[in-house]
């Protein structure tokens, strides 16, 4: 009952920033040397402060020797990319400013501001939240978990269209699942010309995978019991035919 009391819906723009940083491989630095695209070269602290290697001769490495101290000279961004195919894949953006300090070899950033953008817009995420927000715990093993819902169980992701009400499946052409943490999944519904997205939330939050493979079950057994939408039906009926 005590979980119940603080538990939400949705993680928060700290904790989605953290874990869009968590499970990003790539990002791009943006400096006065130019932008760069850096794959597998960074790596994140507890506090969510970013480390970089990357190579002597990267414009990089100059522009943060020659940048002013204390002032913000580079603007590190990640992408949060859906891993199932859908359209508009970018599910969000992270754009982290700030300015690098050479040690040992390696770019320490120094953060000053944190913008997340998201479908509803974007947010200036507080310093200290960020600092202090823990990555979802599926965070990293989402991209798996998701491509095999969709590619080994597309019956399942049928059947939780019955948790969906029946307008937001109007026209619907295709639905597939597009984001999962610790407090529900998010399927993407595509119709003809556009494309919606719906959240079934848990009854409680999954702390890891097992608790995910509880709480996707309670979801189907919901679903089970609810009756296919008049949508999807007349979608099936289409397509038989």
């Amino acid at each position: 009952m005590g979980d119940s009391q603080t538990w939400t819906a949705a993680p928060s723009a700290a904790e989605h920033a953290r874990s869009v940083l968590a499970a990003s491989w790539s990002c791009a630095v943006t400096a006065e040397g130019g932008r760069e695209e850096f794959v597998g070269a960074h790596t994140v602290a507890e506090d969510g402060r970013v480390t970089l290697d990357v190579p002597e001769d990267s414009t990089l490495v100059a522009a943060a020797i020659c940048a002013p101290r204390g002032e913000p000279s580079a603007v590190l961004e990640f992408a949060d990319v859906a891993p199932v195919p859908v359209r508009s894949r970018i599910r969000a953006r992270l754009w982290i400013a700030g300015w690098f300090v050479p040690v040992d070899g390696r770019l320490e950033f120094t953060t000053t501001r944190v913008v997340l953008r998201r479908p509803s817009g974007a947010v200036v995420v507080d310093l200290d939240e960020f600092a202090a927000a823990a990555p979802d715990p599926l965070a990293t093993a989402e991209a798996r978990l998701l491509t095999h819902l969709a590619d080994c169980h597309p019956d399942a992701v049928e059947r939780l269209t019955r948790l969906v009400d029946a307008d937001s499946l109007h026209g619907a052409v295709r639905v597939q699942p597009l984001a999962v943490d610790r407090h529900g999944l998010t399927l993407r519904i595509e119709r003809a010309r556009a494309h919606g997205d719906v959240r079934l939330p848990f009854h409680a939050p999954a702390d890891d995978v097992a608790q995910l493979t509880e709480r996707m079950h309670v979801l189907l057994t919901q679903a089970s019991a609810a009756s296919c939408p008049r949508a999807l039906q007349r979608q099936r009926t289409d397509r038989d035919g």
